[in-house]
């Protein structure tokens, strides 16, 4: 089979290299799932460069997040057992955390549903506990993770502030849904979000960057706000100054989505049937900006990391694959 391998870590364009190689053999409690689609995340492209919080040995295939059939026919989405990860033609993973794919979404659409999608559901409404009514601010909202938290956040009734970095991205977070869309390429963040909200701020932020993101968020919050950490795609890591959080009575509320498999499954399961349901009346649909054939791989996952694509990038294997 095809299979993209990564043999020293460095930027995704240079060190992934496609590859024939024999199909990996499942391990105890493993399944052998043939790749429909993979979608591209950020932690693809940490892995490669060996900065993501799993290190799996080399040489490894990356790809966290796929639309994949079981042997059995079934269509299941899944996140591949590393080192034999979804940018393959096929991976392991655990038979025990498969998921049905939902009718509603093709392959692409439903490889893009799990990690962002779970990541928004979890964050806002497990951690924040987001209500209807309230306001959202979202960083890199016309991001993958970012376009799931504003769809999520106009899903559960509340007005919605997407910050952009450019004029085509602005474009893409206004499609999505915001209420108010924040250019930071051409506007001062702060003023322009205070102006919106009539100087009260954000009852919810939700913020995958980091770094100048996260200084914005602590003058943005509102009182009782809540600040959730998704991760840090600006490459700085904030150091909170915990007394502005006493002194404005607003909480930093960090969100490790993956812990949730192991420490509570069966959320899991709930949060994906309430994502199914949601997907299927039309409220949430993955914004799948581009869908590349596997030889493409390598260098999409170089433009994910490299900041200047929309919503999702999925790499399609057989039909429905085009640059």
């Amino acid at each position: 089979m095809q299979a993209w391998q990564v043999h020293e870590n460095g930027e995704p364009r240079e060190v992934m290299r496609l590859a024939e190689v024999e199909p990996p053999t499942p391990g105890d409690g493993q399944v052998l799932l043939r790749v429909r689609a993979a979608n591209i995340n950020f932690p693809d492209a940490l892995l490669c460069r060996g900065q993501y919080q799993v290190r799996p040995p080399l040489p490894f295939t990356p790809g966290v997040e796929i639309c994949a059939e079981t042997e059995d026919g079934r269509r299941v989405i899944a996140n591949p057992a590393l080192p034999h990860g979804g940018f393959a033609e096929y991976a392991l993973a655990d038979a025990r955390a498969l998921l049905p794919a939902p009718d509603s979404l093709d392959d692409a659409e439903a490889a893009a549903l799990h990690i962002g999608y779970q990541t928004g559901w979890f964050g806002l409404h497990r951690r924040a506990r987001l209500e209807a009514g309230e306001t959202l601010l979202v960083h890199a909202a016309a991001g993958g993770v970012g376009s799931a938290a504003v769809q999520l956040g106009k899903a559960a009734g509340a007005t919605v502030i997407g910050v952009v970095g450019g004029a085509e991205k602005a474009a893409v977070a206004r499609e999505l849904g915001c209420d108010v869309v924040v250019d930071r390429r051409a506007e001062d963040v702060v003023a322009a979000v205070k102006e919106a909200t009539g100087g009260r701020g954000a009852d919810v932020i939700y913020d995958p960057v980091g770094g100048a993101a996260y200084a914005q968020s602590a003058k943005l919050v509102a009182f009782e706000g809540r600040i959730v950490v998704v991760g840090f795609a600006s490459g700085t890591i904030p150091s909170p100054a915990l007394n502005h959080a006493l002194v404005k009575n607003y909480a930093i509320l960090g969100l490790h989505w993956g812990l949730y498999n192991t420490k509570n499954p069966a959320l899991v399961l709930h949060c994906h049937e309430r994502l199914t349901e949601l997907a299927a009346q039309g409220a949430i649909k993955p914004l799948v900006s581009e869908r590349v054939p596997l030889d493409g791989a390598a260098d999409a996952v170089q433009r994910v990391a490299d900041g200047v694509t929309t919503g999702r990038v999925a790499v399609v294997l057989g039909k429905g694959a085009a640059a």
